[in-house]
């Protein structure tokens, strides 16, 4: 396994300087690079989806991981000046570009980690949300505090963060403002693992390499079924699950990791 580091260059798009890429064996590390809190603004979004959608087409990116810039914020969220005017036109089109953005994220076909390393407010946490698991420093805090400016998360706080904490929870935290700290968002569900300042960054990417030894035909197979399940009961998922398994037997991974399992020898994965 590989741990150099090398600067990732994801083509010819510009992605803007709030977010750098590195490239960590077969892991990107997205930082979010936009001082002082790291707000999200139209450019980082569309940086943010482009990103996401080249990823998915490199066979060398198996995970991601998305942190913050500093040692207070993973991310504020908005920047709430883009609003201050009421224009209805402008709070469409971020609402959409939010809703692009995190939906590419949580559409990534590999492993996607979010390493809080500070605070995850509004849409920094409506990000955190879209990854498949969540990493948070002990001192991070956790809030969808949109109501108490007058408005609403909209880029599916109000849908994923009661799938992973239960409605009760949700309510507490959305119509109530509640902030949790990190402690209580692990005992609720809301992150997998609580780690010691500083960190979420290398915890992330200790676990992102766990990835590179999946295969990743497998891994983005079986990733829509897990959350398939948002969707549908489980019975109603059942018969596709044995379906796609048996839809592996056509890719060469899969020969290659039953006979290196076999063969007692480290499979060399493809991609195909």
């Amino acid at each position: 396994m590989s741990h150099a580091v090398e600067t990732y260059h994801p083509g010819l798009f510009d992605l803007t300087h709030k977010l750098t890429v590195e490239k960590h064996g077969h892991t990107a590390l997205i930082t979010i690079n936009h001082p002082p809190a790291n707000t999200w603004d139209r450019d980082s979004l569309i940086g943010l989806r482009l990103l996401v959608e080249h990823l998915n087409r490199d066979d060398d990116i198996y995970a991601l991981v998305v942190t913050g810039q500093g040692e207070k914020f993973f991310s504020a969220g908005a920047d709430l000046k883009l609003f201050a005017d009421g224009d209805r036109g402008r709070a469409r089109e971020m609402a959409r570009r939010f809703g692009e953005a995190f939906e590419a994220l949580r559409d990534f076909r590999g492993v996607s980690i979010a390493a809080i390393n500070g605070y995850a407010m509004g849409g920094g946490l409506e990000c955190a949300l879209a990854c498949d698991i969540r990493i948070a420093e002990r001192q991070a805090l956790l809030a969808l505090p949109e109501a108490a400016v007058g408005l609403l998360p909209c880029a599916g706080g109000t849908q994923l963060l009661p799938w992973l904490v239960g409605e009760g929870w949700a309510k507490r935290m959305i119509l109530c403002g509640e902030r949790v700290d990190a402690e209580t968002a692990r005992r609720i569900g809301l992150v997998e693992e609580v780690v010691e300042s500083g960190e979420s960054r290398g915890q992330a990417l200790l676990l992102a390499a766990k990835v590179a030894q999946q295969s990743p035909v497998a891994v983005r197979t079986i990733k829509p079924l897990i959350q398939g399940a948002r969707e549908r009961g489980p019975n109603g998922w059942l018969v596709e699950e044995r379906e796609r398994f048996v839809d592996l037997f056509e890719a060469e991974d899969t020969r290659e990791g039953v006979n290196a399992f076999l063969e007692k020898r480290t499979p060399q994965w493809r991609n195909r």
